[in-house]
């Protein structure tokens, strides 16, 4: 992917961005250190790493400026001699300027209308982690959060999951072309968005999710977000989607991450309720999306994608979607001693109507069972953490 347009305006936003926070850095620095410089110098860092990611991917003529505004960085961060360190980071600032001032070099390219960016940030899916989000900050805070503490969060962790969603959009291109009505018409894979501006978009909402959720909420939220985004992109996206029948196993941890990230979002800190709400997401994730595989089979089979009804059959699929459903449903009662009678009762019936639908599919592995499962399973995540979000509020 290499591009001789000029940079859209979300990369220039970082670049700009990144130039302004590196300068009220060096200011800051001046005074001498504490916890304003600190915070300052945290949040130049996320914009500039967005803007070196995409001079190495895209746009080459920003690689020199973008790598040696983060190398200075980086190095001043290293080194606490103040005249090395202050030399350092008035270079690191220099390098970030130029880098936004060639952000806005080249002809121009079109940007794609704005309705594509919002389907790049997959909204259905957003929705669905946005409630596991919230309700980890419930259940952390065990009782209604505070309001503008719950928006940022909220927003942030918008931010975190929209970005990774169309980072997924520009790897995941060539699989979308392949794959039939479904995925084909995706903005990026139709051309109605060029690559390089969705990479753009995609590493700027990253970035001001970390910025928003490390200076409003507390670092570990932001840290907690940004991993969630590097493993889904990288892990899930970039390696395991294309190697393996387990991809969804494993990369399950990725859509795991909201509750954690609400949940330390309300306490600042990780404890045990945070990780059954993290285990509950994953051992969710194959059997809803082994259903949606198994409606979708032959698209993955025409993409080479390695999942497991195409790999090992409906058969086999069907019997490891009990086998999870089983070990869901019994995980999510085990834990009701943390999250309370509300919570239980709706694990219970909620938790029975799951294992009824996947017993069906394996007795009869039809199109319109796989579907009602599939369906079901996203209305039954939802109502499971608005339960456990509810108990603590009500009783």
């Amino acid at each position: 992917m290499r591009s001789n347009a000029a940079p859209g305006p979300w990369l220039r936003l970082a670049a700009v961005g990144g130039a302004v926070a590196t300068l009220l850095a060096v200011v800051s620095g001046t005074v001498g250190p504490g916890t304003a410089h600190s915070l300052l110098s945290a949040l130049a860092l996320p914009p500039l790493v967005a803007v070196a990611v995409a001079a190495a991917v895209a746009y080459r003529r920003l690689l020199p400026s973008s790598i040696a505004a983060l190398a200075c960085f980086g190095a001043a961060a290293a080194i606490t001699a103040h005249t090395v360190h202050a030399a350092l980071a008035a270079l690191a600032f220099a390098a970030a300027l130029v880098a936004s001032a060639q952000s806005f070099r080249g002809h121009p390219a079109r940007s794609g209308p704005w309705r594509d960016y919002v389907t790049l940030t997959k909204p259905r899916i957003m929705s669905l982690l946005l409630v596991t989000g919230a309700a980890g900050m419930f259940v952390g805070t065990q009782g209604a959060p505070d309001a503008g503490a719950f928006a940022a969060a909220m927003v942030g962790l918008a931010l975190a999951c929209g970005g990774a969603s169309a980072l997924n959009h520009v790897l995941d291109r060539d699989l979308d072309r392949l794959m039939g009505k479904r995925t084909e018409r995706r903005p990026v894979a139709a051309g109605r968005v060029a690559p390089e501006r969705a990479l753009e978009f995609g590493l700027v909402l990253s970035a001001l999710s970390f910025v928003l959720l490390a200076s409003v909420v507390n670092v570990l939220t932001a840290a907690l977000a940004l991993v969630g985004n590097l493993f889904y992109v990288l892990v899930y996206t970039r390696w395991l989607k294309r190697s393996t029948p387990q991809n969804i196993v494993i990369g399950g941890a990725a859509g795991a991450v909201p509750p954690l990230v609400g949940y330390a979002a309300a306490t600042g800190d990780l404890a045990l309720p945070a990780l059954w709400l993290f285990l509950i997401v994953f051992l969710w994730t194959p059997p809803h999306f082994w259903a949606l595989a198994l409606l979708i089979k032959e698209n993955y089979a025409a993409a080479n994608v390695p999942m497991l009804p195409v790999v090992r059959g409906e058969a086999e699929t069907t019997r490891q979607i009990v086998l999870y459903t089983v070990a869901l449903v019994a995980f999510t009662l085990a834990v009701g001693f943390w999250f309370g009678p509300v919570y239980v009762a709706a694990a219970a019936v909620l938790g029975g109507a799951f294992l009824w639908l996947a017993w069906r599919l394996r007795r009869e592995p039809t199109r319109r069972r796989a579907g009602v499962l599939f369906h079901y399973s996203l209305a039954y995540l939802a109502l499971l953490f608005v339960a456990a979000a509810l108990d603590p509020v009500l009783l």
